[in-house]
This record gives C-alpha cells, structure tokens and sequence, in this order.
C-alpha cells in the first residue's frame, strides 16, 4: 500500500519548498487568524505563485474554521485549492452548503479521545468528499486550537473500520511514529503540522524531509 502524506501548516517559502521536494501529496494552507500558522489569502497566493508549476502537481487544502462565506469567497478568489478541509463545528447542511458554493470536495475533521466519538460520522456521508481523524484536546486543555496541538489518540480505534469516504489520520505524528500509525491505524493518507515545527508555526525543512522520508518507507 503506498501511503501519501499532508503538511499542513505551511507559511513560508522554505518549508514549502522542502514539502514538494521531499515529494508530499497535498499541502495545506491555514484561514483560521486564531492559528500560529495562519496565512491571508494574498500570503498564500504569493508562496504558490513562487512555488510555480511545482505547485499544481500537488492536492492544495484549505484548512477553515466554521468558515462565513466572506472569507471562502475571499480566499478562493485569489488561492487556487483543490479541496476545503473543515476543522470546526460545521454541520452537514453546512459542508455540503461550502461545498455547492465553492465547487470543491470538502473534508470534514473530527475529533477523537473514544470510540464514541466516532458517532456523528455517518451524518456526514452525504456532505463530505474526504474524513480526517485528528485527536481531540483534553477538557481542561488551555488555548487549545481545532487541530494542530500536537496530540496523538488510540490509533487501534480506528483498525478495521470500513469508511464510505477516504480518509486522513492527524494528531502528533511525526517522524519517529509514522510508520507505527499506519501500521496500526491502516491509514492510507497522513496529516502532520506540528510534528515538522521548531516551534509553533515555524516549519523546520530538515523535519518535514524526514518525515516525507519515514512515510515512504512504509
């Protein structure tokens, strides 16, 4: 099975550099002002107008926070994204609504501690292109963020299950735990953001080929 990998998270010209030399699948730019890694629609437009061609032979994902159609409109207008990934408490009426206005499949995140926390999922198989497994911030958790924390959950919880939709697993991995998430969890997509950082929201290129590298080993 050929494992494709996700960085997300990228904000500057280096890492993205390091991200397509080091052959990642997708790449994932954040609109959510809250996040360390957060980028404006005329910062994103210029790291992939640098990038150039190289660019357009990777999947580009937006990552949104219960995103208002202003700012869908506004990124879209000058950000040319393949796909719209969806980390906050968006409904189904709502992902399939940003769907229709924006012409693009949709990936909806949710967050894992449990088995139960698997149950809304099948609400989503009517709206949502893709799935994405990320682990869930304790309750006491301060200025925890929708994803990105650097937190991993029970991959076992996710072995064997059978999903209409392909999906991603996110939640602390990095180079040194890729190959057992997978092996464990069966993903065929990873996502990483802090596990190729220096610190929050500084990219470290020598971190992020690492990681590319362990993925593809598999």
């Amino acid at each position: 099975m050929a494992v494709r990998a996700k960085i997300c998270g990228l904000n500057d010209a280096a890492s993205l550099r390091a991200a397509l030399a080091g052959g990642a699948d997708a790449i994932g730019l954040v609109f959510y002002a809250p996040s360390p890694r957060a980028v404006s629609p005329e910062q994103a437009a210029a790291l992939l107008a640098e990038a150039g061609s190289v660019a357009d032979k990777v999947q580009k994902v937006g990552l949104f926070v219960d995103p208002d159609d202003a700012l869908l409109d506004a990124v879209l207008a000058r950000v040319p994204l393949d796909l719209v990934q969806l980390h906050g408490s968006e409904t189904p009426e709502r992902v399939a609504e940003i769907g229709r206005r924006t012409g693009l499949p949709t990936m909806k995140a949710f967050r894992i501690r449990n088995a139960e926390d698997f149950g809304a999922v099948g609400d989503y198989d009517s709206a949502a292109s893709w799935l994405l497994f990320d682990a869930k911030a304790p309750d006491d958790a301060k200025h925890a963020l929708p994803g990105g924390n650097g937190m991993t959950f029970d991959w076992r919880l996710l072995a064997g299950r059978d999903w209409s939709h392909p999906w991603m697993l996110s939640g602390g991995l990095d180079a040194t735990n890729v190959a057992e998430a997978i092996r464990i969890s069966g993903a065929s997509w990873v996502d990483v953001s802090s596990g190729v950082e220096r610190a929050p929201g500084h990219k470290d290129p020598a971190r992020i080929t690492a990681f590319l590298q362990a993925v593809h080993a598999v």
